[in-house]
């Protein structure tokens, strides 16, 4: 499969191989793509996952307690009818199996935007938003990351989506619906849903006002593969507003999304590496703030 731009990271506490198996073992097609064993991290001795659900690449990362997952940033998906006869029987069996020792966030059943969703959160904090999808207009992906902007950033999913649109390349909006008005607390006019396309892939994003008690955090931040330094530089100066939150890698731009932006020759050099090539790679990493590609290389090589 094509390497994937903008990948979902996911941060767990100790137990990112078991959710990995887990979500391989229920969704179509999926699979462990590689294990990267990472010593003396702040979390002590970590594991790096890099798996597939269907055409999906997700990374699964042991990061200790610091952060939880939360639904601020959850996962469409799709079963479109039109293209599989059995969408909706196949749409009831995963989400009984994500809904086993989990939470639903909103039942299984018809709603005026669907004859079949359901939101549920998983036994390992994520959620999961299964949706018998319209068969018109363009074909969507199975998995398509949605962003909830809750609390102050209430009102600008809009706004935020127009910025990114603006910072990647292959960039364009789908579908956009407003809040109508007599939907208290939304108010009208911000943005219902709306989906989204950076680099080819598709994202979706709405406001929501109600009483949520989450933001967006580290626990689900989207990793960016640069293919050279001149875009991580255009990147890392484009979408870091947070400077007290650029470790290793990792920036919070102006809507407090979190994001990873690396050479995507790291993935390579990390699964290919000795032991001693990677661990130091790793203490090289944690000690910067935007990455350096010929520093990595340089520490390769040692």
């Amino acid at each position: 499969m094509t390497e994937q731009k903008i990948v979902p990271n996911l941060w767990f506490n100790g137990n990112a191989l078991e959710a990995a198996e887990f979500y391989v073992s229920v969704f179509p097609d999926g699979g462990i793509d590689g294990i990267v064993e990472m010593h003396d991290t702040p979390s002590g001795d970590s594991q790096l996952i890099t798996f597939h659900l269907g055409d999906s690449t997700f990374v699964a990362l042991d990061g200790g307690p610091f952060f939880s997952i939360n639904p601020s940033i959850s996962f469409f998906l799709n079963f479109d009818p039109s293209r599989d006869p059995e969408a909706r029987k196949k749409l009831t069996k995963l989400w009984e199996e994500l809904a086993r020792e989990g939470t639903p966030l909103m039942p299984l059943q018809e709603y005026p935007f669907s004859p079949l969703y359901g939101w549920v959160r998983d036994r390992f904090g994520v959620t999961w938003q299964l949706i018998l999808t319209d068969p018109d207009g363009e074909e969507r992906p199975f998995i398509v990351p949605s962003l909830m902007f809750t609390g102050e950033n209430c009102g600008r999913a809009e706004e935020a989506t127009d910025y990114y649109i603006s910072v990647f390349r292959n960039s364009r909006r789908g579908l956009l619906a407003r809040y109508p008005a007599g939907m208290e607390p939304d108010r009208e006019g911000t943005l219902m849903f709306t989906d989204f396309m950076l680099e080819g892939q598709w994202f979706a994003a709405m406001d929501s006002a109600g009483p949520h008690e989450f933001g967006f955090n580290e626990a689900v931040s989207l990793l960016v593969n640069c293919e050279t330094q001149q875009e991580i530089d255009f990147l890392w100066g484009t979408l870091s507003a947070v400077p007290e939150a650029e470790q290793c890698g990792w920036l919070k731009d102006r809507y407090g999304v979190s994001w990873q932006v690396a050479p995507a020759v790291l993935n390579r050099l990390m699964a290919e590496g000795t032991r001693q090539q990677v661990d130091r790679m790793t203490q090289g990493f944690l000690t910067m703030k935007k990455l350096e590609i010929d520093a990595l290389l340089e520490l390769y090589r040692d």
